[in-house]
């Protein structure tokens, strides 16, 4: 357990006038690098014995939100008391440290980042960004929690991420796409260098795709990392007789192979429930078959494929996403439309998400997104238009989006929220219409 730093005073902040603060200590928003976060890692006594007795990594694209919810809730329904670190948070900040399945309080947060600006002023001032506060933040109050085992997101990147100051015991890359191109490149060997940035010599690196670029593995082939790739080391197949079902086959640290049949489909990717369960053996949980299948017949996560009536929300925000996003989206009942509300962020691939989502969506409705990185939703509208689809409406934002599509939805619509998490931050934060009236003219519709 890190040592708490009693010098020097500071002010009495609640959690928001902290969190205010964090946008003033530095001047631009993500500066790659551990070198200022490692120091003020190190003042905090985070780097001088582990967090917790086993930790596990988890960078990729995409998936790893899912992989992680999986993993804490495999692992807690084992009696393991685990700590999880994920960003970014949809509705409140706390969502970010949770502690066996549950929010860390506005107290506890508060208590981190007064040992976060201790330590930052000790001995000369240190100037961090938002994500690397939040994430020494997000160390010390797992670290403080006594766990058996604490889960790690990487928030961009990998190599260079603050999560990346703590070494994994397992480290997983879910899988590499484009994304964050201005930060991490476009090619997919450079990219899958950065994630497997995470992977620590002798310890094990888990792949979970099979589509991963070959430097990831050569990553691991160079430290001497054990690695256990999906399709090799560890396997699913679905069941023939229960298609709700399916079988995972992995190995132990040993080699030994495990098997686990009669599993629920957790509503998440398959090959990330895999992924999990793989990392989970080789950090040393016995699985039992019965509380796997409790707990991925129980896991939730927050704005992937959600339905909250006729509505979907999901956070993908680049094109592998949306692939994902259309091949598992139902159609809608006879006679009704799949709308598509998209707000996105201008420094994401917007034309290959539209391209994606275009086979299964041709009504849209396209919101902003408030500040610098916020898209238009005129220039949303002038991309998809480009594409060959119909914009029936461009709102100032996503609350705005909502309200005009309750004047027009029918019973059997379906609609998509899909492009960002701010995009769909913004929903979960109030009422969605259900729907009932009838599609009576185009509004402001744009052609």
């Amino acid at each position: 357990m890190p040592d708490s730093l009693q010098t020097p005073s500071l002010p009495l902040y609640s959690l928001q006038q902290w969190l205010q603060h964090l946008e003033t200590l530095h001047p631009v928003g993500i500066d790659m690098g551990l070198e200022r976060v490692s120091q003020v890692a190190k003042r905090m006594g985070l780097l001088s014995s582990p967090i917790a007795p086993r930790v596990i990594t988890v960078a990729g694209t995409n998936g790893k939100g899912s992989t992680l919810a999986m993993i804490d809730s495999v692992a807690r329904a084992h009696g393991w008391h685990v700590g999880t670190y994920t960003s970014p948070h949809l509705l409140r900040y706390n969502e970010r440290v949770k502690i066996d399945g549950q929010e860390a309080d506005d107290q506890l947060l508060v208590q981190g980042f007064e040992q976060v600006e201790r330590a930052r002023l000790q001995g000369g001032e240190i100037s961090l960004t938002y994500f690397e506060a939040g994430t020494l933040c997000g160390l010390w109050c797992l670290a403080n929690a006594k766990l058996d085992l604490a889960v790690l997101e990487v928030g961009l990147g990998g190599r260079l991420d603050a999560v990346n100051i703590v070494d994994a015991d397992v480290a997983i890359v879910t899988t590499i796409a484009q994304d964050h191109a201005n930060f991490l490149g476009t090619d997919l060997a450079q990219i899958g260098r950065e994630k497997a940035g995470i992977f620590r010599a002798n310890r094990p690196a888990v792949l979970g795709s099979q589509t991963l670029p070959a430097s990831v593995a050569e990553r691991a082939q160079v430290l001497a990392a054990p690695t256990f790739s999906l399709g090799q080391q560890f396997t699913h197949q679905a069941t023939a007789a229960q298609p709700t079902q399916w079988r995972w086959q992995g190995q132990d640290a040993d080699g030994l192979s495990i098997v686990l049949d009669e599993l629920p489909n957790p509503g998440l990717p398959i090959d990330n429930a895999a992924t999990a369960l793989q990392s989970l053996v080789l950090a040393g949980l016995g699985l039992e078959k019965s509380r796997v299948q409790a707990a991925l017949g129980s896991v939730q996560l927050a704005g992937r494929l959600q339905w909250i009536g006729p509505w979907c929300l999901d956070v993908g925000h680049n094109p592998h996403a949306a692939e994902y996003v259309v091949r598992h989206l139902p159609p809608p009942p006879a006679g009704g439309r799949q709308w598509g509300l998209i707000g996105m962020l201008n420094d994401k691939d917007i034309d290959g998400v539209i391209q994606a989502l275009a086979s299964r969506i041709s009504d849209w409705v396209c919101v902003s997104l408030s500040g610098e990185r916020g898209c238009q939703a005129s220039e949303l509208s002038q991309r998809i238009i480009a594409q060959g689809g119909r914009v029936h409406f461009s709102a100032d934002s996503p609350q705005a989006g909502v309200d005009w599509l309750a004047k027009v939805l029918t019973p059997n619509d379906r609609v998509l929220a899909t492009g960002s998490f701010f995009t769909v931050a913004a929903l979960l934060a109030r009422p969605l219409p259900t729907g009932a009236a009838s599609l009576d003219g185009d509004g402001n519709e744009i052609r």
